[in-house]
């Protein structure tokens, strides 16, 4: 859910750019920098970091101030840990204010939106995976992707929604006969994606993918 600037009141703002600073700089105390020390762990990352700019760049506007857009933040959590991933998504951000699609001052609250909540959500269900369920592809592929994806989306959507209420946005009542009928529906391709990449990536490039694991999920299965 991309937010645009002038939609929510100066002390969200600033709310949000305090939290997102502080999950920024905890992301990047944790990273595991040892893996992308590693010349094709880098490149995996940077590249994924492009692919997932480029996906942004194709975006739709359900109601004024709030676009969608592919997030990827499953994606990233499930390639890389929540860590990288919330440093990717603030990459892909960046990269994005640059090439005029977005502005500073909404970059904290949407990277809180678009990258914090997701990934949060993602990296819960996959730890719930793995101490609950059983060590199997397909439970990987359908819970931590794509209903993994699903969940992460709806997530996101329900907090832009509250955001807009609580803001500045003229015409709440929009949200609910405009937006919300077709958060299910917007949900599908989020879940395909991911869950579509995830799936060849765990049987012919396994390494990309940090979450997952031959010997858990596939050998002797």
């Amino acid at each position: 859910m991309n937010l645009s600037h002038g939609i929510l009141p100066d002390h969200l703002n600033a709310i949000a750019a305090v939290l997102f600073a502080l999950g920024l700089a905890l992301a990047l105390w944790r990273a595991p920098w040892g893996y992308l020390r590693e010349e094709r762990n880098l490149h995996v990352f940077l590249g994924a970091c492009v692919a997932l700019m480029l996906m942004w760049t194709v975006r739709g506007m359900t109601i004024p101030g709030l676009g969608y857009h592919y997030f990827g933040a499953t994606l990233l959590t499930l390639m890389f840990g929540w860590q990288l991933a919330l440093l990717g998504i603030s990459v892909v951000l960046v990269g994005t204010v640059l090439n005029h699609s977005g502005d500073w001052l909404s970059l904290p609250v949407n990277g809180l939106v678009m990258g914090a909540l997701p990934i949060a959500v993602s990296h819960f269900l996959w730890r719930f995976s793995e101490r609950r369920l059983p060590n199997n592809y397909f439970v990987y592929v359908f819970v931590c992707a794509y209903f993994g994806a699903a969940f992460a989306f709806l997530a996101a959507a329900l907090a832009a929604s509250g955001l807009l209420l609580v803001g500045t946005h003229p015409n709440p009542e929009q949200l609910f006969s405009e937006f919300f009928p077709l958060v299910f529906l917007m949900a599908f391709p989020e879940a395909f994606i991911t869950g579509f990449v995830i799936s060849l990536l765990a049987v012919y490039r396994p390494a990309w993918v940090r979450t997952f694991a031959d010997e858990r999920y596939i050998k002797g299965k």
